[in-house]
């Protein structure tokens, strides 16, 4: 169909044009001056001291993780309900990842269930701040601080995103934890194509992540350019490969500048959302708790008891609407899969979760055509899914 509407439409234009342009003509393309800006840019943003900026949002856990000292032997506490990149980058620490459920009335961690999962070898928490909806970030602090344990916050989909902190609205990546963790995949508020950021107050972490994100080079690229002597640069430890291109954040500089226009039109779909699908019997719609203001990176609704979710997936895609299943579970997946079930028997949220929900489009330049007829459309088919069960 040529008119089916996406899950998600990057909002790329003119200014990303020029701003790629720019960089392609100034002959310096990759790790540079435009990286820079865009650190100092998005730190602003968000309210941060320093940014760091890598390729991709896995690679920023990886780092944020060896960063606070994640190693063998050591567990993490996290949630199975979150892309697999989450556990992923706890296993490439040689860490292992502690699944906890997620909470009853959302899709983010259950505070609750933190305290019970702490043992002698627990070395960090690591939260999700699930489809751009803040998790009660305050309360996991609290629990942290308690027990001596880091927070590292993966906000792949949350930038633009805010909580309250003592009476105070702040965005996430002011950070309350020892790092965040930021994507610009495609499917994220903005994006650079793909790549990702890390963001601390912590001086030591910020010269750490800059030290490992460039095979733990003693000397940048930048600087040993513009030195006026011969620098021979030394690799006193183990690094990555994980830097960003001029390019990339060329295209970041200009999505931050398009946040106001972005976050809001998000919002005004989601509340649109959410008056105009409360009506449907037995649907579940996102709750937004009193503490978090979400950027909206996904809208995901809950199917009315009865209703299969692939069936009604392809019936919406027969109609020109894309939807994505409700949020994977790390510990369904075979190299995480528990042979006794002792792990799965506590993760009963997650799993209901991810089989009995579906993802909407949302886009910032959503039109109001595309809104109502996506509304139509999930309307139409679960009243028809809804009558075939009944009969």
């Amino acid at each position: 169909m040529n008119d089916q509407i996406p899950i998600a439409k990057p909002m790329l234009g003119e200014p990303e044009i020029a701003a790629t342009r720019r960089v392609i003509e100034s002959g310096w393309v990759t790790q540079g001056p435009e990286v820079a800006a865009f650190e100092a840019e998005f730190a602003a943003y968000v309210g941060a001291k320093y940014a760091c900026a890598v390729s991709n949002c896995t690679t920023a856990l990886h780092l944020a993780l060896l960063g606070v000292g994640c190693a063998s032997g050591h567990d993490v506490i996290t949630v199975s309900h979150s892309f697999i990149a989450t556990a992923n980058a706890i296993l490439y620490c040689g860490a292992n990842p502690i699944f906890i459920d997620i909470e009853a009335n959302g899709f983010n961690m259950d505070v609750s269930a933190i305290e019970a999962a702490i043992t002698r070898d627990t070395h960090a928490i690591l939260c999700v701040h699930q489809m751009g909806m803040p998790c009660d970030i305050n309360a996991i602090i609290e629990v942290a601080e308690r027990h001596g344990l880091p927070v590292i916050e993966d906000a792949a989909c949350a930038f633009g995103s805010e909580f309250k902190h003592e009476g105070r609205w702040q965005r996430i990546g002011s950070p309350r934890g020892a790092v965040a963790c930021f994507s610009f995949h495609p499917r994220k508020v903005a994006t650079t194509g793909d790549g990702g950021m890390l963001i601390t107050n912590d001086p030591e972490l910020d010269r750490r992540f800059r030290l490992w994100r460039q095979h733990g080079m003693s000397v940048s690229d930048t600087v040993r350019h513009g030195s006026r002597q011969v620098v021979h640069e030394s690799y006193s430890e183990i690094g990555f490969n994980y830097r960003m291109t001029d390019i990339q954040a060329a295209l970041g500089r200009e999505q931050v500048r398009r946040m106001p226009d972005m976050i809001p039109a998000r919002r005004r779909i989601a509340r649109l959302y959410s008056e105009r699908l409360g009506a449907i019997k037995g649907i579940g719609l996102p709750v937004e708790p009193a503490y978090a203001r979400s950027n909206w990176q996904s809208y995901c609704i809950r199917l009315p008891l009865g209703c299969e979710q692939r069936e009604v997936m392809q019936k919406l895609l027969d109609r020109g609407i894309s939807t994505r299943r409700g949020i994977m579970n790390a510990h369904l997946e075979k190299p995480y899969l528990d042979p006794d079930q002792s792990i799965a028997s506590s993760l009963v949220r997650s799993e209901k979760a991810q089989a009995e929900c579906i993802m909407l489009p949302i886009f910032a330049q959503m039109t109001d055509a595309e809104f109502e007829r996506v509304v139509l459309e999930v309307t139409n088919v679960l009243e028809s899914v809804e009558a075939a069960v009944v009969a």
